[in-house]
């Protein structure tokens, strides 16, 4: 019986989820990236209502991503409030 080999805890590279690298950004940049996103959404809209659209999950995946980056956009904001 052949025996697997171990692959190195440090080759896999690390992965990094998109809050965190929303939560890098400033609010301004926040807004900026909340305006693509629904643009991609507007885009991914029209492209499912002239039956261009193949895979109908990324406007699922688009909807989310403009949820997570206003939710991000309202906590720095909240926060910028509290300081004061």
């Amino acid at each position: 019986m052949a025996t697997r080999k171990k692959k190195d805890a440090a080759a896999k590279p690390v992965k990094v989820s998109k809050a965190a690298t929303l939560r890098d950004k400033d609010v301004a940049g926040l807004q900026t990236e909340i305006k693509e996103l629904q643009k991609a959404h507007f885009g991914l809209r029209m492209q499912k209502a002239t039956q261009q659209l193949s895979n109908t999950s990324t406007l699922r995946v688009t909807r989310r991503d403009i949820a997570r980056a206003k939710t991000i956009l309202a906590q720095k904001q909240q926060e910028t409030q509290a300081a004061k």
